[in-house]
């Protein structure tokens, strides 16, 4: 998977923006980062809450592995050479409704529950 297709997919998810983040860049929600992606560009810290992150570390070891912030697992950290492309916007997604208000992760699919973060 190349970069060019986690922006487009990113930037597509409802406000959000692509700021840097030190000498990375990073997708943020209203402010808030739900990924990172480290200059090399083929990786990516991806910010998702505990149940999906260790279903994502269990499924695929392949191309992801643990985020380490602090000293406690925050994420997962993906090779975007060797990963699946609908892996990553699943996870994408799931990042993004994780940090996103629940009610802007409501507006953006009213049939889904919302299971987003702050609002």
């Amino acid at each position: 998977m190349k970069f060019a297709e986690v922006r487009r997919h990113a930037m597509a998810l409802p406000e959000v923006t692509e700021e840097p983040h030190h000498q990375y860049s990073s997708f943020r929600v209203r402010g808030k980062i739900f990924v990172t992606v480290p200059p090399d560009k083929e990786h990516l810290h991806i910010f998702v809450d505990e149940p999906h992150r260790e279903q994502a570390l269990a499924l695929y070891p392949e191309f992801l592995e643990k985020v380490m912030w602090g000293g406690k697992v925050v994420g997962v950290r993906a090779s975007l050479p060797s990963a699946s492309p609908s892996v990553i916007r699943t996870l994408v997604r799931q990042a993004w409704q994780y940090k996103a208000p629940k009610s802007l992760v409501a507006a953006s699919d009213p049939g889904r529950p919302s299971g987003g973060g702050e609002g």
